[in-house]
């Protein structure tokens, strides 16, 4: 059954007086024709100390997302798997731990271990994957990721990652200036302050991307397989190794 456009984690923050703000953004949303999926972030980092709450691990781990992260690790495993069986080329983001004093933000940070922004295991780049290093927050900006992305003929983007408030935000932006349709899966995106991951998904479903549930997504994509053509999947309405790039 067809959820509605306003369905989705930030129902709790967002009242009635600001639906009818935002009620022009309304309309149908669906994955593009020829998607790529591009992988934020999904580094060691942000799960250090475990799946305990952010507020305990951040006390040890400055900059890890907690049970934020982990609790998004499940549905993340299954829409990496739907879209390799898919054929969908899937690109990932990180950066270095020493990048010259360039900062994504202006969080304060140590020296820190490049193992830090290895790919975790549990999600890592299959052979043939393209790895994208970059130093703000943004995966396009100072790096060849829109190269990447024409080479392989993509007008569509599946992203999903950390934060949603930043490096997911940013490369959303960019990716909406780039001329993509932008799907932002909303299971597989988190962030350390749960108030940030909601209005900035709410914010990025009405102007850049449409925020879509991971279930809807594997579900096009398991069509796409089958050989279906699912272009709209929500109504707008209740009724070669790993290759390494560095920016």
């Amino acid at each position: 059954m067809p959820r509605d456009f306003e369905d989705h984690c930030w129902k709790d923050i967002v009242d009635e007086e600001i639906l009818e703000l935002y009620e022009p953004y309304r309309r149908e949303v669906r994955v593009g024709r020829n998607p790529a999926v591009l992988a934020i972030d999904l580094y060691n980092k942000a799960y250090q100390g475990g799946n305990r709450p952010v507020r305990e691990v951040n006390r040890r781990y400055s900059g890890s997302c907690g049970e934020n992260a982990w609790k998004a690790i499940e549905p993340t495993r299954s829409l990496l798997a739907a879209a390799r069986t898919a054929g969908l080329p899937v690109i990932y983001t990180t950066r270095h731990a020493d990048t010259d004093g360039v900062r994504s933000t202006h969080r304060r940070m140590g020296k820190e271990a490049e193992e830090l922004y290895h790919i975790k295991e549990e999600l890592a780049p299959m052979p043939g994957e393209l790895v994208v290093y970059k130093e703000r927050a943004s995966g396009f900006f100072g790096t060849p990721l829109i190269a990447h992305l024409r080479k392989v003929g993509a007008d569509s983007l599946i992203i999903f990652g950390e934060s949603t408030s930043g490096c997911v935000r940013a490369s959303t932006v960019d990716a909406h200036s780039y001329g993509f349709h932008n799907v932002v899966v909303e299971e597989c995106t988190y962030d350390r302050s749960m108030l940030s991951h909601k209005v900035n998904l709410f914010d990025l479903h009405h102007k850049y991307a449409d925020v879509m549930h991971v279930d809807e997504v594997i579900e096009h994509l398991e069509g796409v397989v089958r050989g279906l053509s699912l272009p709209k999947i929500i109504s707008a309405r209740s009724d070669d190794a790993v290759p390494r790039e560095r920016a």
